[in-house]
């Protein structure tokens, strides 16, 4: 344009202008035009009047076309009127597209709304009384529905580019944003007619498109809610214009021909698998099994077939295929010999596909032809690899579960063991029998012998019976649903609830042993903890050494303490009930009042235990009755004591403030409810302070 190279200037406008539904870019076009019609006299005006007509009819209903409303008016304003005629054409025009305009919501429908008032009471206030009055309601639903219509609008990043979607959280947002503008336009919230309605959704559709060009679910959307409207063939040329979007998009062929087959269109339909096939060398599986079956149905059982042995040949030709071509011979063609060949035929190349196995197992299930059930069973085992047969052998175990007899159920489940023990699955379990393998014989679809506690249990137990041989170090909980299925045979393998459980990524679990970790604190030996050079602690937590030094002198002594008398935990979880005994036994240092003026470093002292106690307290694994002390004759003086202890504010426990720390609450409201509920009375001091023994009635 800077240049005037009109001709350039149009070619370009001509290939942008209807797929970028900008009104920035259509502006542009109208001052173009305008340029180049100025000299023209008559035939330049109405030049340019045809290009705002054009402009209008395509983006006339764009939440940001007022000013393009109001540059038309002012254009038509200008035209010159020679005579009475021409003035009250002139006006007619003007009012036609005031009134188009003030119904349309736009971001200038008030000011539209203000000249137009002004327009009509310039021209005759008696007539403008009438018209005001009857677009008055109009007025009003289209600036309802703009107020609502920007709310929709604002979410949208006009600057976005068309690119592929990549997941990122702005496409999504950007996704759903227009999603829910177009869903608000098909609604009709203006409540006006279905043709003026459709033009806005197709705008709102064809504008969506410019920023979700790659996005295969819109175009098919937009497609199929022109076929729902009547428009069939707009809906093709939609499709048409997403296939040269997204070539490579089996999902749009796919419908594609879907919607030509449905309106009877076969051969289009027909060309259109034929393009998925293409030379035969790249075609899918998928695309062979689609076109049997469209074969199938319109141009008959040879025809399928006549395909079938086609595509044996091509190299893409997976198990998929024989398995398509044999169910629907058997149930579409009620043929089972058929299909028993075409298994067959299979078993030559897909020996080593467990898959393969399970659905020709299933299609013999159907036919009750349990001899060769079994046979293919054999012949499969004989020949996959031992790390691909655990999937094989669970079907074998539950159809001797199902339809043998005892002595060949039991039978099955040793040689599974036995052949799985050689490979280290997780079905091969180390104990020569399990409880397990009677929950799987003895349950049916989600009906178990058991409760689901019994089930977590034992679970748990035949895990710990796997790792007992290992080091404790270094053995973890296996995570996902697997975990549930590692029992004897075809544990679950049919009665895995359909919601899915989410389980917690376990498997860099390792048993906790406190004794090990106190133990290679390098400044322990100082606080009378027991060290271990030989085994630096950044092995532990990757951290330098002198950092557990600053750690260890900011550390209280009571809680040095409660460490080290933890004992070390046997499974994944620890035992609460030890956990809170040998708190109770353990005399931990008593922390006093801190006294206005006292520094944390004089009130961090008290004892620590020796080596001797934590090697004696952290493998207590029971309660030891020492410390309880079942005394009734003492319980009256020990009232006594406590009510003396209220009043003289001595250093009990009862005497102090109400700690702050959650934990020692926690640990208070335990040992009183353990103690108070054993015996009536017990002594709790040794846990607190050291010395403290209360009565709990």
């Amino acid at each position: 344009m800077v240049v005037n190279n009109d001709d350039a200037t149009r070619q370009i406008f001509s290939r942008c202008l209807l797929n970028c539904l900008h009104i920035p870019l259509w502006r542009c076009y109208i001052r173009f035009i305008k340029k180049v019609n100025e000299r023209k006299g008559m035939e330049g005006q109405e030049e340019t009047r045809k290009a705002f007509d054009f402009m209008l009819s395509y983006l006339g209903v764009d939440i940001s076309s007022g000013p393009v409303w109001m540059e038309y008016i002012a254009f038509l304003k200008s035209l010159p009127a020679l005579s009475s005629q021409e003035e009250s054409h002139r006006m007619t025009a003007v009012r036609k597209v005031y009134q188009k305009a003030i119904i349309t919501p736009t971001h200038h429908i008030e000011q539209l709304w203000r000249d137009y008032e002004n327009f009509e009471n310039s021209v005759s206030r008696q007539l403008a009384k009438g018209l005001v009055s009857e677009y008055q309601p109009k007025f009003n639903s289209a600036r309802a529905v703009y107020r609502e219509r920007k709310k929709y609008v604002d979410e949208i990043d006009c600057n976005m580019l068309a690119v592929p979607p990549t997941g990122s959280s702005k496409e999504e947002l950007q996704w759903m944003s227009w999603r829910r503008l177009i869903a608000f336009e098909k609604g009709n919230p203006q409540r006006i007619d279905s043709a003026s309605s459709n033009k806005r959704i197709i705008f709102t559709y064809e504008q969506c498109l410019m920023y979700l060009y790659h996005y295969p679910d819109v175009w098919y959307d937009y497609a199929m809610w022109h076929a729902s409207n009547g428009s069939i063939d707009a809906a093709i040329k939609v499709f048409q214009r997403a296939l040269k979007a997204l070539p490579d998009s089996d999902m749009l062929k796919f419908a594609y021909a879907e919607l030509e087959e449905s309106r009877g269109s076969l051969q289009s339909a027909k060309k259109i698998y034929e393009s998925l096939l293409s030379d035969g060398v790249n075609a899918t599986a998928l695309a062979h099994i689609q076109f049997i079956r469209f074969l199938r149905r319109n141009e008959g059982v040879e025809a399928a077939r006549k395909h079938f042995l086609d595509a044996r040949k091509s190299p893409n030709c997976t198990y998929h295929v024989y398995v398509a071509y044999a169910m629907m011979a058997f149930c579409l063609d009620k043929d089972p010999k058929i299909a028993h060949n075409v298994f067959e035929d299979g078993m030559k190349r897909f020996m080593n596909e467990p898959t393969y196995i399970l659905k020709y197992a299933d299609f013999l299930a159907r036919l009750n032809d349990d001899r060769n059930i079994r046979a293919l069973f054999e012949r499969a085992l004989s020949t996959l690899p031992l790390e691909e047969s655990a999937e094989v052998w669970k079907r074998f175990i539950h159809f001797e579960q199902t339809y043998g007899d005892l002595a060949s159920m039991l039978k099955v489940e040793k040689r599974r063991k036995e052949a799985l023990s050689q490979t280290g699955e997780d079905g091969a379990s180390t104990l020569e029998s399990s409880l397990q393998d009677v929950v799987s014989r003895y349950s049916f679809m989600d009906l178990w012998p058991c409760t689901s506690s019994d089930l977590d249990n034992l679970t748990r137990q035949e895990w710990l019976a796997k790792n007992i041989s290992k080091n404790s170090e270094k053995s973890s909980l296996p995570g996902g649903t697997g975990f549930l299925d590692t029992g004897s045979a075809g544990f679950m393998s049919h009665s895995i609830p359909s919601t899915k459980v989410v389980y917690p990524d376990t498997s860099q679990m390792v048993i906790y042993d406190p004794s090990q970790i106190l133990g290679i604190l390098p400044t322990a030996t100082a606080s009378g903890l027991p060290a271990n050079p030989s085994n630096p602690v950044s092995v532990a937590s990757g951290a330098p050494t002198s950092v557990f030094d600053e750690i260890l002198k900011a550390t209280p002594a009571a809680l040095i303490a409660f460490l080290a008398n933890l004992p070390a935990v046997d499974g994944p979880t620890p035992d609460v009930d030890i956990v809170l005994s040998v708190c109770l036994e353990s005399d931990l240092p008593t922390v006093p009042l801190v006294k206005s003026g006292a520094t944390p470093a004089q009130v961090s002292g008290g004892p620590v235990p020796t080596t001797s106690d934590l090697s004696g307290s952290s493998k207590s694994h029971a309660f030891s009755n020492s410390s309880l002390k079942h005394t009734r004759d003492k319980q009256s003086g020990k009232r006594k004591d406590y009510d003396r202890q209220e009043d003289n504010e001595s250093t009990t426990v009862q005497s102090q403030p109400m700690p702050k720390d959650f934990f020692r609450i926690r640990q208070i409201q335990k040992a009183r409810g353990a103690t108070s509920s054993q015996t009536g009375s017990a002594s709790y001091g040794s846990a607190i302070s050291g010395d403290l023994s209360g009565s709990t009635g």
